[in-house]
């Protein structure tokens, strides 16, 4: 991890809850004990509403489902209340002004309908009450994830098949397959921090992936180092692994053990909370030889 020369080394295993990794001139373990859970979701399964009401209930300007307060013009028009501001209160459809009319019969309306989650497709078979659909999808466990790429601001999202596919095939992203992993960065001047900036190694392992960040930065006006290990999943399955983090070279070692983080975290929020193991410049140079 060092800017020096340093190896990396991750091992994990199926039946410990310690993982070390590897990243200056030692060694790295990565050790993950899975085990499984049911997660209990808070709608329920069976025939949804389907009686051509909840099409009243679409916005004509974003098309997305209206929400309380839903306007009316004075013909009788709706609209959400997002889009009344947008449309600078004139009706888009008949351009009479809106003025501040709710459509109380429709927000009463809805109360009766029952809507399947707008993650059907992606296997989420639960039918909600129309105001509990929009906070579940909010937290809907088959919501699609965002792209844990950190080099760019990639907008792609999907399930986590379709991103591994996604960072190797288009972020060219290196794959490891099994439970021990071998690296060596070697800098041609180990002074300058700029020889190190990021990295993003993708293991598959137990038949789950795991993202490992490495990368400098500066923490305030200081150039640190930093490594942190995401897990391709959801927050309740991420909590079940742990792993540790090791770099040392000439006789000195430093250990990080935490518990990796879901990539619904954004790569930004866990690098800014400093959860991982955070190795200041100073004390790099002596893991590599440059002190």
């Amino acid at each position: 991890m060092a800017p020096g020369g340093s190896t990396f080394k991750e091992v994990l295993e199926s039946h410990s809850t310690v993982a070390d990794c590897d990243v200056a001139n030692s060694k790295s373990e990565n050790s993950i004990t899975p085990t499984k859970g049911t997660v209990v979701l808070g709608g329920k399964h069976g025939v949804y509403s389907n009686n051509g009401v909840h099409e009243l209930l679409e916005c004509p300007v974003c098309t997305n489902l209206m929400y309380p307060p839903i306007h009316q013009c004075p013909n009788g028009h709706t609209l959400c209340s997002n889009c009344k501001l947008r449309v600078h209160n004139c009706c888009p459809t008949c351009h009479y002004d809106l003025g501040n009319i709710r459509c109380l019969a429709l927000e009463k309306v809805a109360e009766s309908l029952e809507l399947p989650c707008k993650f059907q497709s992606l296997g989420c078979l639960d039918i909600f009450p129309y105001y509990c659909k929009l906070k579940h999808e909010q937290h809907c466990r088959f919501r699609p994830y965002s792209c844990p790429y950190a080099g760019s601001e990639c907008s792609v999202s999907g399930d986590i098949p379709a991103l591994v596919s996604h960072l190797k095939d288009d972020h060219k992203v290196d794959m490891h397959d099994g439970c021990t992993f071998n690296h060596r960065y070697v800098k041609s001047n180990p002074n300058e921090v700029e020889n190190a900036t990021w990295m993003l190694t993708v293991f598959n392992c137990f038949g789950r992936q795991f993202c490992l960040h490495f990368e400098a930065f500066q923490l305030g006006m200081a150039p640190v180092y930093m490594a942190f290990l995401r897990f391709m999943g959801d927050d309740n399955e991420a909590k079940k692994f742990s792993y540790s983090l090791e770099v040392g070279g000439n006789g000195r070692k430093l250990v990080w053990q935490g518990i990796p983080r879901s990539i619904r975290d954004s790569h930004r929020k866990v690098r800014d909370s400093q959860d991982g193991l955070i190795i200041q410049r100073n004390l790099a140079l002596y893991f590599s030889g440059g002190g």
